[in-house]
């Protein structure tokens, strides 16, 4: 058996329901888990790294405030109560560029902490799985992430930037040649970049995953909801595609997509 994991990060509170229906109703129907990296509390300013304002805020119209958090969308939060398909992962804390490649503790355990506060208070279970923005950790915030979640997903680890004590491990794991590994009772995830997305050609897009899958017994795959709709509009070419995904997953027999909730509890390799 080979398993699937269907990473889509930052959903926020200006996240249009619309968008996330016509991504991902195929997968829903076919009762494959689909785990959303949800900013708890959204920076209406937010950048990505060049300092552009990220495109997830396409929908924020003028804003009032510095943050929204996810509980004020009452119309997303209901849908994704009403949803049970969707997954919830706590992505950061307002998503501000690097905001945990950082060595200030009290700083990192304060965003680890408040963020999964409003995810909790929004009504969702107390999140197990931690995403970094821009998939960047510091020594700091990955030890303190590993305190309090049980699956940590990013897309490498650097040695220079592990705690000391995890040193050995990660050299076994380069040795074995291992994607993923563990440290206690966490999980730590890589994936193989970004292959759902709108940087990718499509016409070798759904190949490149066949064979990221084929080649895995654990496959972490991540996209961004929003690349599906640059300023709120549809890339029918690019949503086809993903939708096509869906239909291949749904006819191998030999293969699950599963939440990562299910990690820690099941019996799911990690090599």
């Amino acid at each position: 058996m080979r398993y699937v994991i269907l990473r889509d990060d930052d959903t926020n509170a200006l996240t249009p329901v619309r968008c996330l229906e016509r991504l991902y109703r195929p997968f829903l129907d076919h009762g494959m888990a689909v785990n959303l990296s949800v900013i708890p509390r959204v920076r209406l300013d937010a950048t990505s790294p060049d300092g552009s304002p990220e495109q997830f805020l396409f929908a924020r119209g003028t804003p009032s405030g510095s943050s929204v958090p996810i509980g004020d969308n009452e119309e997303l939060s209901s849908y994704l109560h009403g949803n049970p398909g969707f997954h919830i992962v706590q992505h950061g804390f307002d998503h501000s560029a690097f905001e945990f490649d950082s060595g200030d503790a009290d700083d990192v355990r304060a965003r680890l902490e408040l963020g999964t506060d409003l995810l909790m208070d929004a009504g969702f279970p107390r999140p197990q799985t931690f995403v970094a923005p821009h998939d960047t950790f510091s020594r700091v915030s990955l030890a303190e992430a590993a305190k309090r979640f049980r699956v940590i997903s990013t897309g490498w680890f650097e040695l220079a930037r592990l705690p000391l004590p995890w040193w050995p491990r990660y050299a076994l794991k380069k040795i074995a040649g291992d994607q993923h590994w563990q440290i206690g009772r966490t999980v730590l995830l890589s994936h193989p970049g970004c292959l759902l997305s709108y940087h990718r050609p499509y016409q070798t897009m759904l190949r490149e995953v066949r064979r990221a899958v084929e080649n895995q017994a654990l496959t972490v795959l991540v996209t961004h909801w929003w690349e599906y709709f640059c300023d709120g509009v549809p890339n029918e070419g690019f949503i086809q595609t993903l939708h096509e995904l869906a239909s291949w997953f749904a006819g191998q027999a030999g293969l699950k997509v599963i939440s990562f909730d299910a990690l820690p509890d099941g019996d799911v390799p990690l090599s």
